[in-house]
């Protein structure tokens, strides 16, 4: 066990910390599943600034690399023209 003050706030801060990433990480990976899901154009360029600003601010947190965000937003992209 940690023995500086110092040491346990840190413990502290990083558990909270790794929950806040679970939740922001677990509701990007939904919100791709729904858009994955739309069939309507219309609707699926609707959602994709959301999903894309998503991937961008867990990029910017480390919680994911930077290029796989860059490889989601390229695959739902593509998803999009398709429909």
């Amino acid at each position: 066990m940690a023995n500086h003050k110092s040491a346990l706030k840190r413990i502290r801060s990083n558990e909270s910390k790794r929950v806040l990433n679970k939740y922001q990480h677990k509701s990007t990976r939904n919100a791709i599943k729904k858009l994955r899901e739309l069939t309507d154009k219309a609707e699926a360029e609707k959602s994709f600034p959301a999903v894309a600003s998503m991937l961008d601010k867990l990029a910017k947190k480390n919680v994911i690399h930077a290029n796989k965000a860059a490889n989601l937003k390229s695959g739902l992209s593509k998803h999009i023209a398709a429909l």
